[in-house]
C-alpha cells in the first residue's frame, strides 16, 4: 500500500528506485501501482521523475 500523503509518497519512491529497483517503471511493475496515478499525485505536489537523475525532484 502506497503512502497517501504526497511527501511520504515521495521518500517511499526515490527509496525504493535508489535502493530496489532499476527505475520508477520498474517499481510501478513490480510493486503492481498505477505509475500514471502516482506520477499525476507527485506532480500536482511539485515533483517530476528525472529519468537521468532517476529521482522525483522539485519543479
Amino acid at each position: 500500500m502506497l503512502p497517501k500523503d504526497p511527501n511520504m509518497l515521495l521518500s517511499y519512491i526515490n527509496t525504493g528506485i535508489r535502493d530496489k529497483y532499476s527505475d520508477f517503471y520498474d517499481m510501478a511493475g513490480s510493486e503492481g501501482f498505477d505509475g500514471t496515478e502516482v506520477m499525476e499525485k507527485l506532480e500536482k505536489a511539485g515533483y517530476s521523475y528525472d529519468e537521468q537523475a532517476n529521482r522525483f525532484m522539485n519543479k
